[in-house]
């Protein structure tokens, strides 16, 4: 029976490529502790005409593609979500809320300062 060999286990052979599990020496309070709500930082709601709104296109990371990119937001998700719904409309294109900025896919910013003023934001164009 040529086809009996005995299969060496993947996750066991260090030369298999695949990356041993992190194991935990100590963990003072427990596993997961750090993603409670005790370690979340608050952010700070400004009304906004005290946030200075940059818009920029951006490709970088985005296989060519042109995304529209709105950052200096110092505002509640919630709040983020509602300007975002607002801005597709207007723009007729995608979008999506990301490391508290927003991006919205193809290049318009012209429109989106209009928008951003309009909403009250003060909002510059950034880069070239």
């Amino acid at each position: 029976m040529a086809n009996s060999k005995h299969k060496a286990n993947p996750q066991s052979s260090s030369k298999s490529g695949a990356k041993p599990d992190s194991k935990i020496a100590w963990q003072e309070f427990g596993a997961g502790a750090q993603d409670g709500p005790a370690f979340e930082r608050p952010t700070q709601a400004l009304p906004p005409n005290q946030q200075q709104v940059r818009v920029q296109a951006s490709r970088k990371g985005r296989g060519g593609k042109t995304v529209t990119v709105i950052s200096g937001f110092q505002t509640q998700p919630e709040t983020l979500a509602a300007l975002l719904k607002t801005l597709k409309a207007q723009c007729g294109a995608g979008g999506t809320v990301k490391d508290m900025e927003i991006e919205i896919q193809g290049d318009h910013r012209e429109k989106i300062v209009q928008v951003l003023a309009q909403q009250g934001y003060e909002a510059k164009v950034s880069g070239g």
